[in-house]
């Protein structure tokens, strides 16, 4: 006996509600309402229901990710982006300074913030 199986589709709409938009995108809905959507195209849907069109939160989500994106680690090798600094914030010291009366000051601060006694 043969058996017609029915093909399950799964459609995603074109258009999503404002509810499910940052879902959609993964982000919460203050990430998507101060990051995403000044950048896309707001539809009124009926009278007070806004949504937004899937491929144009594509196009963003490409675009954020082309500029926020960056390859992922591989075998705890270094990133691409990152970078060796000279010197460290941690040191204690002064630097040269181009006004007498800041270093002098900066000094003192210093001495305060090392010292073991507060005052």
């Amino acid at each position: 006996m043969h058996r017609d199986k029915k093909a399950v589709v799964e459609v995603v709409p074109r258009l999503l509600r404002l509810r499910d938009a940052p879902y959609y995108l993964g982000v919460d809905r203050h990430r998507f309402n101060r990051e995403v959507r000044p950048f896309v195209t707001e539809i009124r849907v009926g009278r007070q229901g806004v949504a937004f069109d899937r491929l144009e939160l594509d196009a963003w989500a490409e675009e954020y990710k082309r500029r926020n994106g960056r390859p992922a680690s591989q075998n705890g090798g270094q990133l691409w982006d990152a970078s060796a600094y000279r010197g460290s914030g941690i040191a204690t010291g002064s630097g040269t300074s181009t006004n007498r009366s800041s270093e002098q000051r900066f000094t003192r601060a210093l001495e305060q913030a090392t010292s073991s006694r507060r005052s």
